[in-house]
């Protein structure tokens, strides 16, 4: 079992940046897959980005040059910077890891991008 705490949502202006957090408890050493997710009011959930755990990673068309995705295995962590963020940025964001057939989520984190 793996647990995901996210944090480091929040209130920004169009252009600002937020950084969020994903903190995984458990069994993390078994952790292959790490990514975020996001999903707006009335749409589906949405991939943003994720990385393996040997590093490679990958991105939304809507994201590309404007977030990058970190990750420390050993930590059992993975961050999510966004920079230049837009109001179609606003949505709920999750944490997801998965090893094998196994997946689990976080509990989200909202980011508004308003002026």
């Amino acid at each position: 079992q793996v647990q995901l705490v996210e944090s480091g949502g929040g209130l920004v202006q169009p252009g600002g940046s937020l950084r969020l957090s994903c903190v995984a408890s458990g069994r993390i050493s078994s952790i292959y897959f790490m990514g975020w997710y996001r999903q707006a009011p009335g749409k589906e959930r949405e991939l943003v980005a994720y990385m393996t755990s040997g590093g490679s990673s990958n991105y939304a068309d809507s994201v590309k040059g404007r977030f990058t995705i970190s990750r420390d295995n050993a930590k059992g962590t993975v961050y999510l910077q966004m920079n230049s963020l837009k109001p179609e940025d606003t949505a709920a964001y999750y944490c997801k890891a998965s090893y094998a057939a196994a997946q689990f989520w976080g509990q989200g984190t909202q980011v508004t991008v308003s002026s």
